[in-house]
C-alpha cells in the first residue's frame, strides 16, 4: 500500500511539473509576431540610453546587454530609476519596436508595467535580431528613453 501512494505521489509530482511548463508556455505574451519582425529595420538605430542627467532612467536588466542571444519565450525585465524624489509616470511608459514603420507594443505590455520597471516573464519572440526603444518620463516631466537589442536564436 505504500508503495502506491509513493507512486501516485510521483506521477503526481510529475504530472504537476509538465502542467506547470504546458501552461507557462501557454501563457506566453506575444510580444512580436513573425510578420513584424519581417519588417526591415527602422533607420538611424542607436542603442544605450539617453536622458536629462537627473532624469529618470532605464536599465535593461535581463536579458543581460552582454548576454548574446536567448531562447524564446524568454524574460524582459526592465528597471526605471527616478531621481530626485521623483517617481516615474506610468502613464508616460512606451515600448517601440524599432522597424520600419514603428510598432508600438505597450498596449501589449501594460498590464507588466509598475513603478520600478517592467517584468515580462514569459515573452514570446521570433527568431531574429529585434531593437526595441522604451520611452518614459518622471512625474517632474523629465524624458528618458533606452535602446536595446534583443537576439533570440531560432
Amino acid at each position: 500500500m505504500r508503495m502506491i501512494i509513493q507512486m501516485i505521489v510521483h506521477i503526481a509530482v510529475v504530472a504537476g511539473i509538465l502542467l506547470g511548463v504546458v501552461a507557462d508556455r501557454a501563457a506566453a505574451l506575444v510580444l512580436i509576431t513573425a510578420q513584424e519582425a519581417a519588417l526591415p529595420d527602422a533607420n538611424g538605430i542607436v542603442i544605450g540610453w539617453r536622458g536629462l542627467t537627473r532624469g529618470p532612467r532605464v536599465l535593461v536588466v535581463y536579458p543581460a546587454p552582454d548576454a548574446g542571444a536567448v531562447q524564446s519565450p524568454l524574460q524582459l525585465l526592465l528597471r526605471f530609476e527616478g531621481h530626485g524624489g521623483a517617481g516615474i509616470d506610468l502613464s508616460s511608459v512606451k515600448m517601440i519596436y524599432l522597424k520600419n514603420p514603428t510598432i508600438n507594443l505597450t498596449q501589449r505590455i501594460g498590464d507588466w508595467i509598475m513603478a520600478s520597471g517592467i517584468d515580462l516573464r514569459s515573452a514570446e519572440v521570433p527568431p531574429g535580431t529585434h531593437y526595441l526603444k522604451i520611452e518614459i518620463k518622471d512625474t517632474a516631466g523629465r524624458p528618458a528613453s533606452a535602446t536595446f537589442e534583443l537576439m533570440v536564436l531560432e
